[in-house]
């Protein structure tokens, strides 16, 4: 071995703390050889990279390079020598599984034995506790012939046609009315609460939740005729939507300014045929019943998890870092930009309407969201993993012809694929994975139902358990290049955790330096105050 270089498998001396969220203090101290190993090491890059005269690229001695450089400088190419060394190899030696990157606090004493301590957030956990002992009832019943009546009725009411009358308003009727309210005890020339002139109203036979400006409005028309006018006042709920008329009485006025009466189609075959591809009424009714049941058994199942999940929550116990939940974050507002590009909107214009800034939505919406799927995420994980979920291939090639039919349907995928024969590569990869966790989350889902409603199998007692796996299957095969994954593609996940896990970004500015004989690491401000490393 040459003089001042450090042993590299020489253990190092470790001491940890635990903090209470979910990270940990490692401190690392060094010998004094192995910090003049690094800054002999440090010096022969330098002299590498920069021209020395009289000496060709990495040959210059040590003692020269200091003089062309200085102390300071060679210390600080030393400290990131010893960091891309060091920290993955006390991570290893303390057993720590990190989450993200972790940060250098503070360097000290380098000139004498360095002493790193950083911070390392740990991966996420999830204890379950006894979730197998939770129970609820799975009750959902598919609509009846009535809600199939209501949804037929709403076509043919997209399809009326509609004249002008001189009687008076009748349901069915379609209106324009010039509506004003104002709170009973506002004060005198205060701004209407509500001022929507020119309105047009359906009279409908029955209410809705969502009617304008409350439920059971349009029933107040019924008998008026054109050009009359009516008063009357309505207190909304303490609850209502709408803070600013939340719990207060509204006094409306309303004029008739137009009524055109309703002609429905008839119910028959033609209008089957007309509505869509059916060949008869009978085949438009089969058709709504199918897909009434399909939306009101999502419907259920959404409410019935998210009650299921609450449960588990409640027994469970889960823990991660501060930095997980600032990445789960990302996610969120990554989504909502999405969304509202798709609208032709903005971030700015969103938040005007909400009336909110930047900081007041990330704290009070979108980071209570990010935290609900992030420890939905970790609930689904663990589950399919205690519960060794598995997909078959048939499952795999079911979902992945769902997943590419709804791409296929999608407008914005049709229009990418204009003039092209065959879809990129990546894509096709894309819909893979999405269909393999679309599968899996199933299965876990249906496991859950099976344990809420005691019809689940007992786990088998194995002192390990295994990680969850495809089941093979001889009849059908995946889709090219499918894999298993749990909901966040288990794959994908472990890759990143591997890339980031040996990462360490340095100092926080105004932690406390070295002297100018043991200056602090080179870096680069980051947007938080803190100095990250270089990628290397």
């Amino acid at each position: 071995m040459k003089k001042h270089e450090e042993k590299k498998d020489e253990a190092l001396k470790i001491k940890t703390q635990p903090r209470d969220d979910h990270q940990v203090t490692l401190i690392v101290v060094l010998e004094s050889e192995q910090m003049e190993g690094a800054k002999h090491r440090a010096a022969r890059k330098i002299s590498e990279r920069k021209s020395i005269p009289g000496f060709r690229p990495g040959k210059a001695p040590y003692e020269v390079v200091v003089r062309s450089f200085g102390e300071s400088v060679i210390s600080e190419e030393a400290v990131d020598l010893l960091l891309d060394e060091v920290y993955p190899k006390a991570l290893e030696e303390a057993k720590l599984e990190p989450a993200a990157a972790g940060s250098l606090e503070k360097v000290e004493d380098l000139d004498k034995k360095p002493k790193f301590t950083f911070t390392v957030p740990l991966a996420p956990t999830a204890d379950l506790g006894d979730y197998r002992l939770i129970r609820l009832p799975y009750d959902w019943k598919e609509p009846g012939e009535d809600k199939a009546k209501e949804a037929i009725d709403e076509l043919r009411r997209m399809y009326t046609k509609t004249e002008s009358v001189s009687r008076p308003i009748e349901t069915g009727d379609f209106v324009m009315i010039d509506l004003k309210g104002v709170q009973a005890k506002a004060a005198e020339g205060a701004a209407p609460a509500i001022d929507r002139p020119g309105l047009p109203v359906f009279v409908r036979d029955g209410e809705k939740d969502d009617e304008f400006p409350f439920k059971g409005f349009s029933k107040e028309l019924v008998g008026l005729s054109g050009e009359e006018s009516k008063s009357f006042s309505h207190k909304y709920e303490k609850d209502y939507k709408d803070e600013n008329l939340q719990g207060q009485t509204v006094i409306f006025d309303v004029k008739v300014k137009m009524v055109r009466g309703s002609i429905l189609p008839d119910l028959n075959d033609d209008f089957a045929k007309q509505v869509g591809p059916f060949e008869n009424l009978q085949a438009l009714r089969e058709a709504v019943k199918a897909n009434l049941a399909t939306q009101s058994k999502a419907e259920y199942d959404d409410d019935y998890f998210a009650k299921l999940m609450e449960k588990i929550k409640e027994k469970a116990a889960i823990k991660y870092p501060p930095q997980v939940i600032d990445h789960e974050l990302e996610h969120v507002m990554e989504d909502l930009k999405s969304r509202l590009a798709e609208q032709g909107l903005d971030m700015a214009a969103y938040l005007k309407s909400r009336e909110m800034d930047e900081e007041k939505f990330l704290a009070e919406e979108a980071k209570p969201i990010a935290m609900k799927r992030l420890e939905r995420s970790l609930i689904m994980d663990q589950l399919a993993k205690v519960e060794k979920i598995e997909v078959s291939r048939e499952m795999l090639q079911s979902s992945f012809e769902q997943t590419w039919g709804e791409y296929q349907g999608d407008a914005g995928f049709q229009k990418s694929m204009r003039g092209k024969s065959q879809p990129p590569k990546q894509l096709m990869n894309t819909v893979a994975m999405e269909s393999a966790n679309r599968a899996y989350v199933q299965q876990t889902l249906n496991r859950l139902k099976d344990i809420a409603t005691g019809q689940a199998p007992e786990l088998p007692m194995e002192e390990e358990t295994k990680k969850p796996a495809v089941k093979k299957s001889s009849k059908a095969a995946s889709p090219k290049g499918t894999k298993t994954a749990g909901p966040k593609a288990a794959g994908e996940k472990k890759a990143a955790s591997s890339a980031t896990s040996s990462k360490v970004k340095k100092p926080v500015e105004g932690s406390k330096k070295p002297s100018a004989a043991t200056p602090s690491p080179k870096g680069t401000s980051s947007p938080k105050g803190k100095k990250t490393a270089p990628q290397k």
